[in-house]
């Protein structure tokens, strides 16, 4: 039987520890495959869907720009799990009989991490999301009716739009609110948890992805930035003494399903997570 290829695919995508760790979960359990990293522009991502039967490739994970596309794109033409639908974009492709079959699973990735890593328990509380792109919208819709409420915002108000219009199929959208930019701080201190849904932080040069002083006593705070061990935001919560962590976890979960999706077979989470942490450390700046 032929090497089964996955990947990731992104753009960029060079910051990905995925195949760190799903290919040393695929050497634990003896599985012939590779996991590799797809660069691929926006204007390319349909083509490459397209093509991944005729190159051989089993299955891929999907992050930043292209969660929201690709759900798109599969639902045309493919299929998608009821979890996707529900929180409107994928982060995991399976090929199934030359046919795309698109998954979900940052929700639980996020709630699992959420929980046992920052020790938080969202329902019947009240959560600020920044952003409102792909892995937002997934967080936003598996939260569900869970919290009290749960406070959105994003520089694209047509972002806003679409969530709304998503989340109101599902949930009494009484319980989401949109927030403009002059309204953070309100928002803000009606909440025990923020997360930060944006791709800011991921670059050395990127400021914080909000006020600092807005960071209040009692709150938790979520950065789903995993490409570095601590990023500015957590730095600044953790030095205003609030429970703070990045996406590390959150990755390590939506993986541990993902590969379980592709192979059938119970991942090795604790093979999984020291791998992660050990290439996290080899990246860090000496």
């Amino acid at each position: 039987m032929a090497k089964q290829l996955y990947g990731i695919i992104g753009h960029p995508v060079e910051h990905s520890l995925s195949p760190a760790m799903q290919n040393a979960a695929f050497k634990f359990l003896g599985i012939d495959a590779d996991y590799s990293l797809f660069d691929v522009a926006p204007e390319k991502l349909t083509d490459f869907l397209k093509d991944m039967p005729s190159r051989k490739i089993a299955g891929a994970n999907v992050t930043i720009p292209h969660k929201i596309a690709s759900k798109i794109y599969i639902e045309k033409h493919g299929s998608l799990d009821e979890n996707a639908r529900r929180l409107g974009a994928i982060n995991t492709i399976k090929v199934v009989d030359g046919k795309l079959c698109g998954f979900n699973t940052d929700g639980p990735g996020f709630y699992r991490s959420l929980v046992e890593d920052l020790k938080f328990e969202p329902e019947g509380k009240s959560a600020f999301i920044l952003g409102a792109g792909g892995a937002a919208r997934a967080i936003v819709m598996y939260l569900g009716n869970g919290p009290q409420s749960i406070f959105v915002t994003d520089i694209d108000s047509s972002r806003l739009d679409d969530l709304r219009a998503h989340y109101k199929k599902y949930y009494d959208e009484k319980k989401l609110h949109l927030v403009a930019a002059k309204d953070i701080k309100e928002a803000i201190l009606q909440c025990q948890l923020l997360v930060n849904a944006t791709p800011i932080g991921m670059k050395e040069s990127d400021p914080l992805p909000i006020d600092p002083d807005l960071l209040q006593p009692g709150l938790y705070v979520y950065d789903i930035i995993y490409n570095v061990a601590r990023t500015k935001l957590v730095m600044e919560a953790t030095k205003r003494k609030l429970h703070a962590v990045t996406g590390l976890g959150m990755l390590l979960y939506q993986g541990v399903v993902s590969f379980e999706i592709w192979t059938g077979k119970k991942a090795p989470v604790d093979v999984m997570r020291k791998s992660l942490k050990e290439t996290l450390k080899c990246q860090a700046p000496q």
